[in-house]
């Protein structure tokens, strides 16, 4: 498959046309209006600070229907203790440079960089971008962030300082979707930590013809209203005690 340049105009190959690895065009810019297309498109930029800008859609797309969050015995016990809190749009900077912050400090490199910073910072302000945010003893313990357009809730990043910390971000994030009846989260690429909480691969053609469906909804902008809620009355999977 080729790789497409992008130009100043912005628009996308459709995303089907990616690589057998996911890339599908480089180039472009950060602007909010680009980012907001590649989203709506199944698109999204992953690159390191020495590369440019590049865009991928993978096959298969790692997702996680709300409904099938994994709460562990040991996570709701966590959780009912009563010791974490959850906000959420209260300090999007913070989650935001705390993401880029861990990798770093575990010697991992972060696409996180100042210029993806401010245009997500740009979407927050738009309305678009939301940060879930868990504290533990007043301090900001973990949290999460990414872009929600019509039926779908994009996760771009989270983090944790304490352990469950995103998790319990995660599992709050999933019962607000699943109040407000989204149809998914892109998780985009797989990892070990959101299968265990219940995301599962699907192939990219069926993931677009969700997302296609799912953009048909409006898009509500504005500050979000995520809370835990104790007691927290998602069920436990069952046979899953850890």
């Amino acid at each position: 498959m080729p790789i497409f340049r992008l130009s100043d105009r912005i628009s996308f190959p459709p995303a089907h046309f990616a690589s057998n690895s996911g890339l599908l065009a480089i180039g472009g810019d950060l602007s909010e209006s680009r980012l907001l297309m590649a989203y709506r498109m199944g698109i999204f930029p992953w690159f390191s600070e020495e590369d440019p800008i590049l865009w991928w859609s993978p096959d298969p797309r790692l997702v996680l229907f709300p409904a099938e969050i994994r709460i562990t015995r040991r996570l709701r016990r966590t959780i009912d203790q009563g010791k974490f809190t959850v906000t959420s749009d209260t300090v999007f900077n913070q989650v935001i440079e705390q993401c880029a912050r861990v990798r770093i400090e575990n010697g991992e490199q972060t696409w996180l960089i100042d210029d993806m910073v401010e245009s997500y910072t740009g979407l927050h302000k738009m309305g678009y971008a939301h940060s879930i945010e868990t504290w533990y003893d007043g301090r900001l313990a973990g949290g999460l962030y990414g872009i929600s357009l019509g039926g779908v809730f994009f996760g771009e990043s989270m983090f944790t300082r304490v352990s469950d910390a995103s998790k319990i971000a995660l599992a709050a994030l999933c019962r607000h979707l699943k109040k407000r009846r989204f149809d998914m989260i892109d998780c985009q690429v797989t990892t070990s930590h959101l299968l265990h909480m219940g995301a599962r691969e699907i192939p990219r053609k069926l993931f677009l013809k969700k997302l296609e469906s799912s953009m048909q909804r409006s898009t509500d902008t504005g500050r979000w209203n995520v809370r835990l809620d104790l007691p927290f009355d998602e069920p436990v999977k069952q046979g899953e005690g850890h």
